[in-house]
C-alpha cells in the first residue's frame, strides 16, 4: 500500500527539494504539503493545504499513519524578534509533533541544527535544543532528528556570510577532516534524501543524525 507523506516547511531550502523527491518516490502515493501560501507546482500525487500555522489542528487528520516531515525554520532577522523565531522554529514544530502523536503518525522527521543544545549560551542553538528535548519527551512512534551543518543549495534569500563560508568549504574541503568533519557543509538534496531513507526504518524510538550520518544514510 502506498504511503502518505505530509510536509511542513515545503517552501524552504530543504523542503522544496524534499517535496520533489517525495513526488518521484514510488513508495508515496500521496504527498500533502501544509503551507501558508500556494506553491507554484502541480503533480497528480500532490495536495496543498493552505492554513494559518496557529491553527494546525485544522489539518490534523492528514497526519494519521503518515510520515510527517518538518523542515520549518527561519532566522531571527527574518522573524523580526526572538519571540517570533521561537514560534516558527519551536512552537509550530512541537504542535505538529503533538498532533502527529495524537493521530498515530507512522514517523516524525525534523531538521534542527548542528550544535542544538538546550543549555547552549547561543540563542539559536538553545531553542533548537529545547525543541529536540521536548520532542523526545513525547515518545513518538518514530522520531528522526537531523542536525545538518551549513547547507548547500540554491537559497532564494541572500545570506552573504553563509555564501562566503560555503565557498570556502567547497574550495578547501580538506580542512574539514578529523575533529572538523561534523562541520563540513552538506547539500540540501542529500539531507532530503536521507530523510526519506530514514522514513523506511521500521524501528521504534528516537534517532539523531549529524551531517556525517546524514551523508552515509543518503548513500545507502
Amino acid at each position: 500500500m502506498a504511503k502518505t507523506a505530509v510536509v511542513i516547511g515545503a517552501t524552504g531550502l530543504i523542503g522544496t527539494d524534499l517535496v520533489q523527491q517525495l513526488l518521484e518516490n514510488e513508495l508515496y502515493g500521496r504527498v500533502v504539503v501544509i503551507v501558508r501560501r500556494w506553491m507554484p507546482i502541480q503533480h497528480q500525487k500532490l495536495e496543498q493545504e493552505i492554513v494559518d500555522f496557529n491553527q494546525l489542528d485544522q489539518v490534523a487528520h492528514y497526519l494519521a499513519r503518515a510520515d510527517v516531515f518538518c523542515t520549518l525554520g527561519t532566522t531571527i532577522k527574518k522573524a523580526g524578534s526572538q519571540a517570533a523565531f521561537i514560534q516558527v522554529d519551536k512552537d509550530y514544530p512541537l504542535r505538529l509533533a503533538q498532533l502527529s502523536k495524537q493521530q498515530g503518525a507512522a514517523s516524525f522527521l525534523i531538521v534542527t541544527a548542528l550544535g542544538a543544545n538546550p543549555k547552549s549560551s547561543i540563542f539559536y542553538s538553545r531553542v533548537k535544543g529545547q525543541l529536540e528535548a521536548e520532542l523526545q519527551e513525547l515518545q513518538l512512534n518514530q522520531l528522526h532528528i537531523f542536525q545538518p551543518s551549513m547547507l548547500l543549495g540554491d537559497r532564494k534569500e541572500v545570506r552573504p556570510g553563509e555564501r562566503i563560508a560555503s565557498k570556502i568549504m567547497l574550495l578547501l574541503p580538506f580542512l574539514f577532516i578529523g575533529p572538523l568533519k561534523p562541520y563540513k557543509a552538506i547539500h540540501v538534496h542529500t539531507v532530503a534524501k536521507a530523510m526519506i531513507k530514514a522514513a523506511k526504518d521500521v524501528r521504534k524510538g528516537n534517532f539523531t543524525y549529524t551531517s556525517e550520518k546524514i551523508a552515509n544514510l543518503a548513500q545507502q
